[in-house]
């Protein structure tokens, strides 16, 4: 079923089993250009490993778009066929061969982007051995229907074409703009304008006299502000701007919308009078000069509006704000974020009247789908294009081929393409657009060298058909609207997620020619590949299992707005963001001061988790500080945060490192309740609390938090490093120690206490430990230490687990997945999956079948020891390793077997495993592909 909110679609089924299968039997009644767009990299993958498959379509109602029909022909080793008119075919069935098994998806989904996505739906998913009675029975009546069709050709659809007779038409509208026959006050604010309408009028309420909006591109910032104009009914009113291309079309907007005369208005030009003007729009280049400032009185203007004010702090732009003191002073922006260190927020008091970004703009409907599609770029002698490639093969006879098939195969919404491409440097855009030019498609190529009049020129005969595609570099980033693009190519490396999301937003408004619009963005071996899913998610986090989880699962934003990528494309996205390290300093100093500007004072780490930011244990990855004390004194002044004594510099970092990471709350909650209650507390009033806060506890989890807290659950170096103890445990009485008690005197360390139990109760809320009785969680992240914690051992023995270790009743095993070929021979375990749901094991060298510990393992049903899975795709991880779920041995699977040392072989013993659930397709397909 779709199911939007967790993340469900009927289009991920289909995907996987793509990815998966050797051939697949389709039968659908209708199919659409988006439906088809959906699996195209799945499609592309299977045709590049030659899986041969077939589609069986219907002429049913005439509903088949021969466009739609037009794209099926593209598939090679795909055999398409039209039903026989008169069966009114109406079938939905899905059928996928592997090499073990086969699955048949039946129900109500057609080939469509509205029953793979948005639609209600109901699917059934069966999967069977070659003898399954049913899919046998399926694929008999596939293939009787098959027979009685006949073969999809051109011809074939030009005669459907003719004949079709369609009942249904469609039009896409566009909530942003307003309908042309209204005027005045006839014109309405939208839902998103209403809403932010409110936000300005609250801040005025409130007494503010500067306000910023924060909105995506394309959601209609310059109606909103109209709509804001006219609630406030200025005597005089400026609108300033950068570029006076838009100049005309926003007095045209304004005009719409509040119904001034022609009379009332003007685009001020220098020296021009405008006594009797009230509605004034200008750029700012004109306004600033000086000339022109000393002519106006600082009062002037009643209201004063700066579009794409993310540009205010060019010395022109600080010297309009400083010149003006009007009554109220707004600025809109897609992009506050600077890299530059300046801070937009300031300018504006910190007052954010509205914010809506990209992707809660595509929920809204505001903006037009997009179909992302991460291909593979090029390869030379083995290797993908990379930011240090030379011209002569960027623009080489096999780029231009290899660009042009991809941007053909993926397609576009509607019939003629209207393109933009972004190169990566002048000289390769002038150079692909005139190879373009000779096979054929019709192409500009334009830089910061042409004129305005060049530029406006070239987007003329785009818009008219006249032009394909134009090439450009970063001219088109923004200031530009062109709704009629309907397919965006990205060739170049990706070096910031705001200009990827500026360049991918030019096709994103709405236009009555498009459904959807696609982007074709090349991947190479590029560094900076991690950017992309931050971008396409805006995922600021900096987590890198976020960016692989989102990476992995492609499409889990709402609405028909779909993300893909190629599996060559997608390994080098992974392997960029196993390979970045995302707690460099440069990237927490930029996270800090974004977050600090955003806010207008020192941030504590709970403002990243409210201001949706870098996760605030990125601080602390690699050592990079001990704790948040240490990040204040770091980039702030010396007189920010003085230094604690040694015992409280120490006890911070244990409560950073151990307890923030919130992966079992009770420990957190003691500490919070014996700060609130100042003395010492009862094990009975403890489980009162934790009770209170529905906390789930055992008295051997209550015996497990206090050897955490009296750090007695930790090594001696461990221990040393902490500190020793900030807890006292007497006669079934729990405190604070003296020392401790003395540290919370101090205001700032109270402070950074209470941040860090705030943060560590937030984050222990994703976990189930707690909250229900499960210990883990399945696919999250653990180290050897944190399985010893929640598996209630007694001490921390993570330095000598290693593989395995039966203790306790528990017995957690971990596994290093892609082991580096240079460790030894005897650790070159052949451990690996057979399927989803099998696993195949090694013990330690040198044990037999009748070890102890190996015993143990067989027999662990029998003996009431669970058996855990920890897998670690490769070092990169870092020791952290995702939780797979519970193993129980397969009866008869053991073998004795040996293993290759130096000269000689050494015992070793085999055992398949079964899960209890079978690891997801996402982190199974992560997992075992290189």
């Amino acid at each position: 079923m779709n199911k939007p909110d967790e993340g469900q679609f009927v289009l991920t089924q289909i995907q996987n089993e793509l990815s998966k299968c050797q051939f697949f039997s389709i039968s659908v009644a209708f199919v659409t250009q988006a439906g088809i767009a959906m699996l195209k990299a799945q499609l592309a993958d299977f045709l590049d490993k030659g899986g041969k498959g077939r589609i069986l379509i219907s002429p049913y109602l005439g509903f088949n778009d021969p466009l739609a029909m037009k794209e099926l022909l593209k598939l090679s080793n795909v055999e398409v066929r039209l039903a026989n008119p008169e069966l009114n075919m109406h079938s939905k069935v899905y059928l996928f061969e592997h090499e073990y098994e086969q699955v048949v998806i039946v129900g109500s989904s057609n080939l469509t982007h509205g029953a793979m996505k948005q639609n209600y739906e109901w699917n059934i998913k069966l999967t069977s051995t070659d003898n399954g009675d049913f899919i046998a029975k399926t694929k008999l009546e596939y293939d009787s229907l098959w027979e009685r069709s006949e073969l999809l050709t051109p011809d074939l659809i030009e005669h459907y074409a003719k004949e079709r007779k369609p009942l249904i038409t469609t039009r896409i509208i566009d909530q942003i703009k307003v309908d042309d026959g209204l005027y005045g006050s006839d014109v309405r604010p939208n839902s998103m304008q209403q809403e932010a309408l409110q936000g300005l009028k609250n801040m005025r309420t409130q007494g503010a006299k500067k306000a910023l909006i924060i909105s995506a591109t394309g959601t209609g910032k310059t109606y909103l502000s109209a709509f804001d104009v006219r609630e406030f009914q200025p005597n005089k009113f400026l609108f300033v701007v950068h570029r006076e291309q838009i100049l005309r079309k926003a007095q045209a907007d304004y005009k719409r919308v509040i119904g001034f005369e022609e009379k009332d208005t003007c685009i001020y030009k220098s020296g021009m009078d405008i006594t009797d003007k009230k509605y004034i729009f200008t750029t700012i280049q004109t306004l600033s000069q000086d000339d022109n400032l000393q002519r106006m009185d600082k009062h002037l203007f009643d209201y004063i509006l700066i579009d794409e004010v993310h540009k205010a702090q060019a010395s022109t732009y600080l010297k309009v704000i400083e010149h003006f003191d009007p009554e109220f002073l707004v600025g809109m922006t897609a992009t506050p974020e600077r890299t530059d260190g300046k801070n937009i927020y300031e300018l504006f008091d910190y007052n954010v009247a509205y914010e809506i970004r990209l992707q809660a703009a595509l929920e809204e409907d505001m903006l037009c789908p997009f179909l992302y599609f991460g291909v593979s770029e090029l390869r030379y002698n083995g290797h993908l294009i990379d930011e240090h490639t030379n011209i002569n093969r960027l623009a080489s006879e096999e780029r231009v081929k290899h660009i042009m098939d991809k941007t053909e195969f993926y397609g576009i919404s509607g019939d003629k393409v209207k393109g933009l491409m972004f190169c990566s440097s002048k000289i390769e855009a002038h150079e692909l657009s005139m190879k373009f030019n000779q096979k054929g498609l019709r192409t500009t190529a334009l830089t910061g060298e042409d004129t305005q009049e060049d530029r406006e020129h070239a987007v003329s005969q785009l818009e008219n058909g006249n032009l394909d595609y134009i090439l450009t570099v970063d001219i088109f980033n923004e200031g530009i609207d062109i709704p009629a693009v309907n397919q965006v190519v990205l060739l170049r490396d990706t070096q910031s997620s705001i200009i990827f999301i500026q360049q991918l937003g030019r096709g994103l408004r709405k236009h009555e020619s498009k459904e959807f619009v696609t982007i074709v963005d090349f991947i190479g071996n590029y560094r900076n590949n991690y950017l992309i899913p931050m971008a396409l998610y805006g995922d600021h986090s900096m987590n890198k299992d976020n960016l692989r989880r989102n990476t992995s699962k492609q499409h889990q934003l709402k609405g028909m707005t779909t993300v893909n990528f190629e599996e060559v494309a997608q390994k080098e996205v992974f392997k960029s963001i196993r390979a970045t390290n995302l707690s460099v300093l440069t990237n927490l100093r930029e996270n800090y001061l974004t977050v600090k500007n955003r806010i207008g004072r020192i941030p504590m780490l709970f403002d990243f988790i409210e201001q949706d930011n870098m996760e605030p244990s990125i601080f602390f990855k690699n050592s990079a500080f001990k704790h948040y004390g240490d990040v204040i004194r770091k980039f702030e002044s010396e007189d920010a945060l003085s230094m604690f004594t040694e015992y409280g510099e120490k006890i911070l970092q244990f409560l950073t490192l151990e307890l923030m990471n919130g992966k079992r709350p009770h420990e957190l909650v003691l500490i919070r309740e014996l700060i609130k209650h100042g003395s010492a507390m009862s094990l009975e009033e403890i489980k009162g609390k934790f009770k209170d806060e529905n906390i789930i506890f055992s008295d051997k989890e209550i015996e497990s938090c206090l050897n955490v807290l009296a750090l007695s659950f930790y090594k001696q170096a461990a221990r040393q490093k902490y500190g020793e103890t900030f807890i006292e445990i007497d006669s079934k009485l729990v405190d604070f120690n003296r020392l401790f008690k003395d540290l919370l005197k101090n205001e700032q360390f109270y402070a950074l206490v209470q941040d860090i139990l705030r943060v560590g109760l937030y984050n222990s809320k994703v976990y189930p430990t707690g909250y229900t009785t499960t210990p883990l969680m399945l696919g999250a992240k653990y180290t050897r230490k944190d399985a010893c914690r929640l598996l209630l051992w007694d001490q921390d023995d993570s330095s000598t687990i290693y593989g395995y270790q039966v203790k306790h009743q528990t017995c957690p095993i971990f596994v290093n997945y892609h082991k580096s070929e240079h460790i030894s021979e005897t650790t070159q375990y052949g451990d690996t999956f057979i399927n989803e749901r099998i696993f195949h094991w090694y013990t330690r060298s040198n044990l037999r079948l009748d070890s102890k510990e190996v015993v143990s393992i067989i027999e662990s049903q029998n003996k009431g020891i669970d058996v855990h899975l920890f897998i670690q795709k490769d070092e990169l991880e870092k020791g952290e390793f995702y939780y797979l779920g519970k193993l129980k041995p397969i009866k008869g699977s053991e073998k004795q077997t040996t293993m290759a040392k130096k000269e000689e072989t050494v015992p070793v013993v085999t055992i398949d495993f079964e899960l209890d659930y079978p690891v997801s397709f996402e982190l199974y397909n992560y997992l075992v592909n290189r």
